[in-house]
């Protein structure tokens, strides 16, 4: 108000000389009633249609996971269809314990003697499951057959089941944190719908494997103290739904979970035990399974005859069944394995036969041999049992295998790479420097390069993901792009024909044309703000605060350096004006980069990971910068009388960059935006992976990731949303213990 009241005695007097204070003082409260009818406008959605949203976003998850965990259970089965039809019973459990029925089956097959997976889950009351077993018993299996059921039989407002490997699990974390990140990592959702989602209690979890969180002791038997185990299911208890439990579902090795003892159970929860496979189902499904008979049937009859021999009972699981006819799927003689008298010495003989037959079983146009297979798979077992991490892990992850290669090593060569590219920046500075003689390129090439080679030494580089196709645009853009441009246009056009008319000594065709040059400017970057709705708001709140403070700390700090700042009114003006100006340039492309992740459409995959970093890295980085550069130097560019006023008042905010030409803005901008792109932006996961390959020479292929997707063609490998497990933790574990075939 007393900006408008000053620029109204201005205009009354005929005040001339003060024409271009009086146009910004027009401007600035007419930008602001602006800026904050566009954050009214883009408040959050009523709790209604915020649940509604909700249900909505649990439709889209469980289809992303029906997809994704589709090919999980076909890799567990051998890529085959043929399942075991699992039985399990119900442990008696004297404290706070579930009530469920005494046994189940997996599918509804034959009579209805036992009720399936799905009916026994809901017949337990609370719905907390513990699945426990022998190894290779079919927890997983198992696990994902529920998944599948109360995905096809669910509800619009029922929670979504989301499997998740418990050795990724930073205790140290909540539930619902863990929860949030397994959507953002696996199923590419936004950090802040993930939370929506987990939020509104449409996630359920299933929790895979805690007998993979903590290490094994020198004898090989689980450790009873286990720590993170511990943790988790002192996590697990306090987990709650409003006043209930928490609806969960666990898996563990029966030895794991005893070995923890009575003081550390799933309190509330239904325990059951895989039953072993017995001899008609084992031979059942190895008939369905085999190509020759003939070659099967001496085996075949011996667990008949023999249903409690070692073999027989060492056959008892679906993971050495599956083991059994991967590995003499096309040729060998099964009736060989009658030689072994112990299930020990049977488990041996399979494994190391396991990599050559996976190999000859599968295309292999790249010629892999199955000596180097196995070389290679014992160096990546080093990064999973904590050799490199600390902590033991199950995933293999392309962007955090790095430290495999040693630690100080790849990042001494990122940084090597880094230092390359911010001379090539300081130099096309420099060199710019001694063209116009003024030293202020180095001076911001400089800033801008050392901020990038912080951000190349970052311990954990964190991989960006940026999708723009229609597919992931938020719903309704257009509609909500044509009102927000035809809104934001008035607004532009009414400022910057006040400002023409006014600075133009009240010449019409002068305001018109400023008017609608600012219109068409205001309305396209209103019309994106109003077309992503509250995403861009979100991004714009976090970005400007930020950069608010680093700009007007920096012009503050420039016209100090001057010595023209007495006043203390001077000094608040310098400091908002090079706040405002480095909030809302960077504020706005901060709101463009998050409001241009929409929702999901497909899942995370390994490779996928290091593409998008790459891609956001080799887009965003440079565009943000140079775009930012541009607008900065355009301003210091005056291009006709009604403009030099407008131009020379923004070039004083944007102390620093002299008056440019265009070519030199382009050549500055990019120059430095290239340069933090590579370093900030590619210089991130894509980066490190890439520096980790070329520190792996001899031990890992170059090219690791189509080794690693052939691995899970071969049945090697599992899939496991953004990273590679392997098929089995016993295959991990003899591949860990055999550096050589």
């Amino acid at each position: 108000m007393a900006s408008v009241a000053y620029a109204g005695w201005n205009i009354v007097n005929d005040d001339k000389s003060e024409s271009t204070d009086t146009a910004t003082l027009l401007g600035v409260p007419i930008g602001v009633i602006g800026l904050v009818i566009a954050v009214m406008a883009l408040r959050k959605p009523s709790e209604d249609n915020d649940a509604e949203l909700a249900r909505g976003r649990a439709g889209k998850l469980a289809r992303q996971v029906k997809d994704s965990e589709g090919r999980v259970r076909r890799q567990l089965l051998g890529a085959d269809i043929q399942r075991i039809n699992l039985t399990y019973v119900l442990r008696s459990v004297t404290e706070r314990a579930a009530t469920a029925p005494p046994a189940g089956r997996t599918f509804a097959d034959g009579p209805a003697a036992l009720p399936d997976v799905l009916d026994y889950y809901r017949s337990t009351r609370p719905r907390r499951l513990v699945i426990t077993g022998a190894a290779g018993a079919g927890k997983t299996v198992l696990a994902l057959e529920l998944l599948f059921a109360l995905i096809e039989g669910r509800p619009e407002d029922a929670p979504v089941p989301v499997r998740i490997p418990l050795a990724q699990w930073d205790t140290n974390q909540p539930l619902n944190t863990l929860l949030a990140q397994r959507l953002t990592e696996v199923y590419d959702w936004p950090s802040d719908m993930a939370a929506h989602l987990v939020d509104h209690g449409l996630v359920l979890p299933i929790l895979d494997g805690l007998d993979e969180m903590d290490p094994l002791r020198a004898d090989g038997t689980p450790d009873p103290e286990a720590p993170r185990a511990r943790a988790v299911l002192e996590a697990l208890n306090a987990y709650q739904d409003g006043r209930d439990a928490g609806p969960l579902v666990l898996t563990c090795r029966t030895a794991h979970y005893d070995a923890l003892g009575p003081a550390y159970r799933l309190i509330d929860a239904a325990r059951v035990t895989i039953d072993p496979v017995d001899t008609l189902n084992a031979t059942a499904y190895l008939r369905a399974r085999i190509l020759d008979t003939s070659r099967w049937q001496p085996l075949i009859d011996h667990l008949h005859a023999h249903p409690h021999s070692p073999l027989a009972t060492i056959l008892s699981t679906p993971w050495r069944l599956c083991l059994t006819a991967t590995v003499y799927h096309r040729e060998g003689n099964p009736a060989e394995l009658l030689d072994h008298s112990t299930g020990h010495d049977v488990d041996r003989y399979l494994l190391s036969r396991y990599i050559p037959a996976a190999t000859a079983n599968t295309p292999n146009p790249r010629h892999y041999r199955p000596e180097d297979i196995h070389r290679w798979l014992h160096h990546l077992t080093r990064h999973l049992d904590g050799a490199t991490t600390g902590t033991p892990v199950t995933d293999i992850a392309l962007h955090r295998l790095w430290p495999l290669a040693g630690t100080t090593r790849v990042r001494a060569v990122d940084i090597l790479l880094a230092a390359l590219t911010i001379i090539s920046a300081v130099s096309l500075c420099l060199a710019m420097a001694i063209r116009t003689g003024d030293d202020v390129y180095v001076l911001w090439g400089t800033l801008a390069t050392v901020f990038a080679g912080i951000f190349a030494y970052r311990p954990t580089p964190k991989p960006s993901r940026l999708r723009i196709t229609p597919e992931t645009l938020p719903r309704g853009l257009l509609t909500r792009f044509w009102t927000g441009f035809v809104t934001w246009f008035a607004i532009g056009f009414t400022i910057g024909f006040i400002y023409g008319f006014v600075y133009a000594d009240f010449v019409i065709t002068a305001g018109i044309v400023v008017g609608s040059t600012a219109g068409l400017m205001v309305g396209l970057v209103g019309g994106l703000m109003g077309g992503l709705a509250g995403r861009f708001q979100t991004g714009f709140r976090n970005w400007f605060v930020t950069w608010f403070v680093i700009g007007a700390t920096l012009n503050l700090q420039s016209y100090f350096a001057e010595g023209e700042l007495d006043d203390i009114w001077d000094r608040m003006e310098v400091f908002c004006k090079g706040g405002l100006i480095a909030g809302l340039t960077v504020g706005t492309i901060g709101g463009f980069v998050r409001g241009l992740r929409g929702e999901p459409t497909i899942v995370a995959s390994p490779r996928s990971i290091i593409r998008d970093d790459m891609v956001y890295g080799l887009a965003i980085g440079p565009i943000t910068v140079l775009a930012s550069l541009l607008l900065a130097a355009l301003t210091s560019v005056p291009r006709m009388d009604i403009w030099s006023g407008l131009y020379g008042d923004l070039s004083n905010i944007s102390y620093g960059l002299p008056l440019l030409d265009f070519q030199d803005g382009v050549v500055f901008g990019f120059a430095i935006g290239v340069a933090t792109g590579l370093v900030a932006g590619f210089g991130r996961a894509a980066r490190r992976y890439g520096v980790f390959l070329v520190c792996s020479r001899g031990k890992l292929p170059f090219r690791l990731a189509p080794f690693l997707d052939w691995a899970v063609t071969a049945g090697l490998l599992r899939y496991n949303g953004p990273a590679y497990q392997f098929r089995h933790r016993e295959l991990q574990q003899w591949l860990a213990q055999h550096p050589r075939p």
